[in-house]
């Protein structure tokens, strides 16, 4: 008799080994969980302060938010079509697991405590908090907010979300291909980041804002808009998640699509604190999560995908951060704040 062998994990396709995973299965959980929700807290109005979409219909805005995370799986697909042939270990860049997750945790938690005091902080300089966007990023500007405000916004966060954690883990010992900043294959990551780039300017650029601006504001409002939004946003978001926190998870994981997951929660979960955020009751706090988390979860997913796919963090932070959404899209917000004519 011929006993038979037991198919190895490793050739159990793809499909089952994504959705038998665990985190993946919570994050489908929260996806259906969460746009199931909608309805019932939302009774059919959206009450966040987001000016460029309130003359969006309700049922849009909540088909735009559920199918948000479909719009991060084509670019997924296009980056894995993009560096099929291509081999990187971004997990080998972390330390053993016990030290990864001790490394993990102390970080998770320091980033908590920075995300809670920028709240005090950015009170304490001007009339808002301090949160990974500036008030009228993404959604527009309904209110004020001073040129020194924008300057203490993107000083806070690219010390304690940036520099801090970098200069930290570079005493630690980790090299810089080890904070995936070094590229191992520049040709292929320059085709991703042209190609992950033209996909998101095809979905931003029709109708956008920036067509009414003239070529002074465009080019003053633009060259701040790049420099503030790179210390304040796009750095801080490198640093702190793709070159730190995506090699630990896939070291803790073993899974790409695990760690993409996590990367959308943690990415979701540095949000929180969005100047567009309603806390005042219960429902419009659980529907404020609930429109985080769909709304950043995929962006996450997709920064922690180019990064395991290329081993570069900043491929993600060229293609998929700071010219789209950022530059195309807050120029305009920039050129209000600094009264740019």
């Amino acid at each position: 008799m011929t006993a038979t062998m037991p198919t190895p994990a490793r050739k159990r396709r793809w499909p089952s080994r994504v959705f038998s995973n665990r985190i993946v299965q919570i994050g489908l959980a929260a996806w259906v969980g969460f746009s199931a929700a909608i309805p019932f807290l939302a009774h059919g109005t959206v009450p966040f302060n987001q000016p460029m979409l309130a003359g969006v219909p309700y049922r849009a805005r909540v088909l735009f938010e559920i199918f948000g995370p479909v719009v991060a799986l084509i670019f997924i697909a296009v980056a894995y079509g993009l560096t099929r042939r291509r081999v990187v270990d971004v997990a080998a860049h972390a330390p053993e697991p016990t030290v990864a997750l001790r490394e993990t945790v102390g970080l998770l938690l320091y980033g908590a405590v920075v995300l809670i005091a920028g709240q005090f902080v950015g009170r304490f300089i001007g009339s808002h908090g301090t949160g990974l966007h500036l008030p009228g990023s993404m959604f527009g500007l309904s209110d004020s907010v001073t040129p020194s405000e924008a300057f203490a916004w993107a000083l806070y966060n690219f010390t304690f979300y940036a520099a801090l954690p970098y200069l930290f883990f570079r005493r630690r010992g980790y090299s810089r291909e080890q904070l995936c900043l070094k590229s191992s294959n520049p040709l292929n990551d320059a085709l991703v980041i042209v190609v992950i780039l033209a996909l998101g300017l095809i979905f931003d650029l029709p109708g956008s804002a920036i067509w009414r601006l003239t070529a002074h504001q465009l080019a003053l409002g633009g060259a701040l808009t790049f420099a503030l939004s790179l210390f304040g946003t796009g750095l801080p978001i490198m640093i702190f998640l793709t070159s730190i926190l995506v090699p630990r998870y896939q070291k803790l994981t073993g899974s790409t699509a695990a760690t993409c997951v996590l990367s959308g929660f943690t990415y979701a979960a540095m949000h929180l604190t969005e100047y567009w955020t309603r806390y005042d009751s219960p429902a419009h706090a659980a529907l404020s999560v609930i429109f985080i988390v769909l709304l950043f979860g995929g962006p996450g997913m997709v920064k922690a995908y180019l990064t395991l796919r290329t081993g570069n963090a900043w491929v993600h932070l060229w293609g998929y951060h700071m010219i789209w959404p950022h530059l195309t899209g807050d120029t305009p917000v920039f050129v209000k704040i600094f009264a740019i004519r």
